[in-house]
């Protein structure tokens, strides 16, 4: 799936090199390799060699440390160049500076995802969205609320969420990742989904293999969807593309999305 349009971005932690073919294999859309918050600092230099021992067979993300401590420069020196590295996810993005800075020692070419995690990257997030390199915006929402105090509902998480897409937006960029649902109940994964979707979220982190099936499914565009724009596509080219009115050019532009999204989901009409 091209990470532009991925739904589901499965969080694996390094420590884990058994389950790395597994997590390869899965539902995700893409896989992130964590070296961290999910690896104890004296486990980092290992989950690293185990990370770009498996990068030269297999393909992934790998989210690395930010910026601001003593493991950012030797992650990255070590998956620079790495054949099987699709990306970076750089975790606590709170400036343009750190996004450039990252994108130039991984040589250039390699696409960082800034994982803003704080009351300072939200505020940024315009700036650090149009930052060389900035490839898609995501959102650490466990850090932002230890940052900010603020609670886990709708309420206080839409203006954090908000600020990503308008940023996203602002930079050009795919619209952004939602942080993860933690826990196993699917009634609220879909509902947290639904909600992410809502607001302008095409995509989310996951935790687990199980949420896989309902994240793709509730951030793909629904078989009513598509059966509408099809419809519409196919009445605009009867036509002769006649633009009969104002709404006509909006409808075209979001029956196009999401004939698009369809076929790269595999989202099939009766």
């Amino acid at each position: 799936m091209a990470a532009e349009i991925s739904r589901s971005w499965l969080l694996v932690s390094a420590t884990k090199r058994d389950t790395f073919d597994s997590a390869w294999n899965s539902r995700a859309d893409q896989i992130v390799l964590d070296i961290e918050d999910a690896v104890d600092p004296k486990l980092k230099p290992t989950a690293l060699a185990d990370v770009t021992g498996w990068l030269q067979s297999g393909t992934a993300w790998v989210r690395i440390n930010d910026r601001s401590t003593e493991f950012w420069a030797n992650d990255v020196d070590a998956l620079k160049g790495v054949p099987g590295l699709l990306g970076v996810m750089l975790a606590k993005t709170e400036s343009a500076d750190q996004v450039t800075e990252t994108f130039d020692r991984l040589g250039g070419g390699t696409p960082v995802l800034a994982l803003v995690e704080s009351a300072l990257g939200i505020e940024e997030s315009p700036s650090i969205a149009r930052a060389r390199g900035a490839f898609r915006l995501a959102f650490g929402s466990g850090d932002y609320r230890r940052d900010t105090g603020a609670s886990a509902d709708d309420l206080a998480m839409a203006y954090p969420r908000s600020r990503l897409v308008i940023a996203s937006r602002i930079g050009n960029l795919p619209g952004p990742i939602d942080g993860p649902t933690v826990g196993s109940n699917h009634p609220v994964l879909r509902e947290q989904s639904a909600m992410s979707v809502a607001l302008g979220l095409t995509g989310k982190l996951c935790l687990d293999v199980d949420q896989l099936p309902v994240i793709n499914e509730v951030i793909s565009p629904t078989q009513s969807d598509v059966t509408w724009a099809r419809d519409f596509l196919r009445d605009f080219e009867a036509r002769n593309r006649e633009v009969r009115d104002g709404s006509d050019l909006p409808r075209l532009g979001r029956a196009e999305k999401i004939d698009k999204l369809a076929k790269a989901f595999g989202i099939t009409t009766v």
